[in-house]
């Protein structure tokens, strides 16, 4: 059961139009942040990806061409859909500013899938752990000046 349910939140979520498939309504109950970063660990994503402030496991194997920075200061407000679709989806859109032979091969991710490992209540404390350590912060635009003729 726990399966379907996650196929049909990755069915909904990829979805950008307003038809029956939109992520329009979807959201997730409130998951645990301490369970979400013990799951970090529990599920090796330090292996690949970096966390300001969590550090790895003493017996983690250090992968340092693949370590996507998760978290940090970002101009745009990093919702459930993103979180979500980057864990389930991860094929979706590939983070900016790594190669991609290090993060992809053949155009699929190199993100192991947990889809039929981890449960639902994993998935929404993960996602509440992630959304966590992004601070939005102001977009800065260009303060044009007036040029009068």
């Amino acid at each position: 059961m726990k399966y379907i349910l996650l196929g049909i939140l990755a069915l909904g979520l990829v979805s950008c139009d307003l038809g029956p498939q939109s992520p329009e309504g979807f959201s997730l109950p409130n998951g645990n942040i301490d369970d979400g970063r013990r799951l970090v660990l529990m599920y090796k994503c330090l292996t690949c990806h970096r966390i300001n402030g969590l550090e790895p496991p003493d017996d983690l194997i250090d992968n340092p061409e693949i370590s996507v920075l998760l978290g940090g200061k970002s101009v745009k407000v990093k919702t459930y859909a993103d979180l979500l679709t980057s864990i389930i989806n991860p094929s979706h859109k590939f983070a900016r500013g790594y190669k991609l032979k290090d993060i992809q091969d053949g155009g699929v991710s190199k993100m192991t899938n947990y889809n039929d490992v981890m449960t639902v209540t994993e998935l929404i404390n993960l996602v509440t752990f992630l959304q966590s350590n992004y601070e939005l912060t102001p977009y800065k635009s260009t303060n044009y000046q007036y040029y009068g003729y």
